[in-house]
């Protein structure tokens, strides 16, 4: 019974002169003073707020405030004060971030895009003992921790989802050109999944891989020469890893270099504002990629994550955000398990007691290495209406 209702109870008994009293009714809220009482809680967010890593920092923002704002901006029934610090695009400013917010008293903390700022920052989330739940960066390498945890992926799963798959799927002529950019964080986490999964020795991943350049902001010719050097093979497959407008100009030079066969990838390459920004816009059709999350997928938990996410930011959500919205999720059942007066370590400690989550991605839970164990999805781009969309093919693997 709810603490109105209990009241309105109580209430009509006082008016009709019983002594009754209402019984087995009460919530934990009730036992400990009611929700309106709790006291509130400090949620650190740590996001790029500037520069190429804007775009994921806003889609992190944007799924943690989703969730607030569909649960009355609580978590484990209390107020929630969300401080956003920046995470800037470094080891150095990404301590900084998280400097700035322990001092504010923070209970957890949440985000991170970047892998590099993952690990300057493990250290002090470490000493600090309090809990991280990162909702992007997740290098395979990072291990042994104890107060981080994410939401998100571990960076060599999309690379086996995809391996496993191609393996099977092409045929015994066909020949991939592996094209990546040289010394980006993760790509040999993604390089070494992919592999291991297709066959190390298989003569149709043979030839030597391609690297490229690996800024985040490639004029239009960055990747012309690499790319005719891949083409000079003649694949009939590229298999890469880019994203944001790395990923955008890679697809048209690609594209541009006479290319018409398969592409396939992480799904970072034609995530967020990816493809709003290839021209001509069919130069993306048909390529497709490997993630934990595609936004047509029918289940309860998305139909009412992408609803609200369609309705507040009129786009679809992504696999950024929808982790960002799983993080606030995990912590909400995390910190109500805690108990009456939460402290860090005793969320930390509750993080593991939650169980399966019912995630707009479908369930998952964590697994040892406080990742999740979570299903992967294989998703095409297809035109919907006027506009293109990653369109949901089959599932590829439960890895994690």
């Amino acid at each position: 019974m709810s603490q109105m209702n209990r009241r309105r109870a109580l209430q009509l008994l006082a008016a009709l002169g019983t002594g009754a009293v209402v019984t087995g009714c009460g919530s934990d809220a009730e036992e400990s003073g009611t929700e309106e009482s709790l006291t509130p809680v400090k949620i650190g967010l740590i996001a790029p707020q500037a520069g190429p890593g804007k775009p994921i920092g806003d889609e992190l923002n944007n799924g943690f405030q989703l969730y607030l704002e569909l649960n009355d901006n609580r978590l484990g029934g209390r107020p929630v004060d969300l401080l956003v610090a920046d995470e800037g695009d470094n080891a150095k400013s990404g301590q900084a971030a998280v400097d700035g917010l322990l001092k504010q008293g923070v209970l957890a903390l949440t985000g991170v895009a970047s892998s590099a700022v993952m690990f300057g920052i493990r250290d002090a989330i470490e000493q600090a003992r309090v809990p991280l739940i990162g909702s992007n960066a997740s290098p395979t390498s990072l291990q042994s921790v104890v107060y981080i945890w994410r939401t998100s992926y571990v960076l060599d799963e999309a690379g086996r989802a995809l391996g496993r798959y191609l393996k099977d799927e092409l045929g015994r002529n066909d020949r991939v050109a592996i094209i990546l950019p040289e010394a980006g964080v993760g790509v040999e986490d993604v390089l070494r999944g992919f592999r291991q999964e297709f066959g190390e020795s298989d003569p149709r991943i043979a030839d030597p891989v391609i690297w490229t350049s690996n800024s985040p902001s490639p004029s239009k010719t960055a990747y012309v020469s690499d790319i005719a050097r891949a083409l000079d093979r003649n694949p009939s497959v590229v298999f890469c890893f880019y994203s944001g407008t790395a990923a955008a100009e890679f697809i048209m030079q690609l594209r541009d270099g006479g290319f018409k066969g398969a592409i396939y990838a992480p799904g970072f390459l034609t995530e967020g504002s990816v493809l709003e920004s290839i021209r001509p816009a069919g130069d993306a059709l048909g390529i497709r990629t490997a993630l934990n999350y595609s936004a047509d997928l029918n289940n309860a938990a998305n139909r009412r994550f992408a609803s609200a996410y369609r309705k507040k930011h009129n786009a679809s959500p992504t696999t950024y955000a929808m982790a960002s919205y799983d993080a606030a999720k995990v912590l909400d059942q995390a910190i109500r398990l805690a108990g009456s007066t939460p402290t860090p370590q005793e969320v930390n400690l509750a993080l593991g007691r939650i169980g399966q989550i019912d995630s707009p991605r479908g369930a998952w839970q964590f697994n040892q290495p406080r990742t999740p164990q979570q299903k992967w999805y294989l998703r095409e781009v297809q035109r919907d209406g006027q506009v293109l969309s990653n369109v949901l093919v089959n599932e590829l693997a439960t890895l994690g």
